[in-house]
């Protein structure tokens, strides 16, 4: 099985690159841009019978169990190798200088990261205050939940749970927020939420870290959970993932922490566990 495996990894690395070159050339055709989503979508199925083969068929906490252990097994990357991991990860698909931000939805050069006003920060989606696991090696430094983000509209997220409403702002994207929630813009709602589910899952409180869990509430504060549940499961069905996501997931997985978010592969995964 490992052999099948590790034959596997190279095939999709090799697919992987290819699909690369064709999201960054500016010449991309509406035909080609249908056939790489169509790559990705069977690049994923194909994992069912390799890497999620303990997990397939079940559901509840079964399910939420055997995916615990299968994406704990990844390589952990420090917080300064963020920078350049979220370079490629959230790569502009139509200029490869930049990088797309999360809430935003602007195209920023990847030059251009930092803590000043006009530069990109690393946006924990999961915020970090909520399990208090702060920038340290593990649920800090999980690219699956880190994302590129105006210095600003950050500050302007912080810690804040997720719900529908609010206000709009400066370079919002179309974001919303209020005193004690936050609703990103319609086209990363799915993205945002089959983050937050995966941090659900794989950090469960058994390797030093708090558990982190999704509940109905907002305004969690220190807690180690976030919300709104039936919002989260709601952008998960309205917003599935698109060829960006998929192709994030699959260079997460073939490039730095070689473990994939299960929730990209599988949305209807949310409604089998929560």
């Amino acid at each position: 099985m490992l052999a099948i495996r590790i034959r596997r990894r190279k095939a999709v690395a090799l697919a992987t690159a290819a699909v690369l070159a064709g999201l960054t050339a500016p010449s991309l055709t509406a035909t080609e841009a249908t056939a790489t989503t169509a790559t990705a979508s069977d690049s994923a199925s194909d994992y069912d019978s390799t890497y999620y083969e303990d997990a397939v068929g079940k559901t509840g906490d079964d399910l939420k169990s055997s995916l615990h252990t299968i994406i704990s097994d990844q390589t952990k990357l420090s917080y300064s190798a963020v920078w350049d991991a979220l370079k490629t990860t959230d790569q502009d698909p139509a200029d490869s200088g930049n990088v797309v931000l999360l809430y935003s939805g602007l195209s920023r050069s990847k030059s251009l990261n930092g803590g000043d006003s006009g530069d990109w920060n690393r946006e924990h989606v999961w915020a970090k205050s909520h399990g208090d696991f702060g920038t340290a090696t593990g649920p800090g430094t999980d690219i699956h939940h880190l994302r590129p983000e105006d210095v600003r509209v950050n500050s302007v997220r912080g810690n804040k749970d997720f719900d529908n409403g609010g206000d709009g702002f400066t370079d919002s994207g179309g974001s919303l927020t209020d005193s004690d929630s936050f609703e990103p813009r319609d086209a990363v709602k799915g993205d945002v939420a089959r983050m937050i589910f995966y941090m659900a899952v794989r950090y469960e409180g058994g390797d030093g870290w708090a558990d982190l869990e999704v509940n109905g509430s907002v305004d969690n504060g220190s807690s180690p959970y976030i919300g709104k549940l039936s919002i989260l499961k709601a952008w998960n069905d309205e917003d599935p993932p698109d060829a960006f996501e998929e192709r994030r997931n699959q260079v997460i997985y073939d490039s730095y922490q070689h473990n994939r978010n299960p929730f990209v592969d599988h949305p209807e995964w949310v409604e089998a566990i929560w």
